[in-house]
């Protein structure tokens, strides 16, 4: 009989202030209770698992000696013929968890991949409940929460990303359908550039930065009214912090 994957959520970052209770505040007990069960994970990052189970066994003994858990790694870089291995375990009769950097697994993600094939193979996918930074940018962001769309990284060129920009408003100002993005860290300020510079002035675009953090920063504004914003060098204290954008057109 194959075992199950569970798809594991991780926090969406951590601060020292929060590192105490950290897990308490984000993560529910059911689900650190089933992922200190287990023996078998696949990870963007073996290392930086390693150092959420840590923390984790602070609450709740880990299954094994952590130099006996078997974590395998699955990234932007795992090549597609990889990923049969991976599901090595779970037709074995392991139980694996599946587990992101931040937030939930298979959204944004690579691990999508290995689901798909895990369903192909007839293996149980059990989703367990933890942050997702999409769903808390979009409910905080007071924007259509009944029609949206995730689009990922918008092109790094900058005529490029105008012209995509100007796309999805399009789209949203027909379906009234909020659009969310993210950027890498250390271009959050050129994209919210693009996006006041490019909206129409009366479209809606939210800043949803460093969520479940401390640091947590959430503003709603007009493409106007961020635009005046940034001409008088009042910009969200957003480099190098994780950001998702969200923009309807009004």
């Amino acid at each position: 009989m194959n075992g199950t994957l569970y798809l594991i959520p991780n926090t969406l970052g951590q601060s020292e202030a929060q590192q105490e209770n950290l897990l308490a505040q984000i993560i529910p007990e059911t689900v650190q209770k089933m992922t200190a069960q287990l023996s078998y994970f696949v990870a963007e990052n073996a290392k930086t698992t390693r150092a959420y189970l840590k923390i984790l066994s602070q609450s709740h003994p880990l299954a094994k000696p952590m130099q006996e858990l078997q974590i395998a790694e699955l990234n932007v870089n795992t090549p597609a013929q990889a990923l049969d291995a991976l599901l090595g375990p779970l037709l074995e009769g392991h139980d694996v968890g599946l587990i992101s950097e931040a937030g939930v697994p298979a959204v944004a993600d690579p691990g999508a991949n290995l689901v798909r094939l895990a369903h192909q193979q007839h293996i149980i996918v059990r989703p367990l409940v933890g942050p997702s930074s999409l769903l808390l940018a979009l409910m905080a962001s007071g924007l259509n929460g009944q029609s949206f769309a995730f689009h990922g990284y918008l092109p790094t060129d900058a005529s490029m990303r105008a012209k995509r920009i100007k796309e999805l408003e399009l789209r949203s100002g027909k379906e009234q359908q909020t659009q969310l993005l993210i950027e890498t860290p250390y271009r959050n300020a050129a994209m919210l550039d693009a996006m006041a510079t490019n909206c129409l002035p009366h479209t809606l675009i939210c800043v949803a930065t460093d969520l479940t953090l401390d640091s947590e920063s959430i503003v709603t504004l007009t493409a106007a009214e961020w635009k005046k914003r940034l001409q008088a060098n009042q910009a969200p204290d957003f480099h190098k912090k994780p950001t998702v954008f969200l923009y309807l057109a009004n």
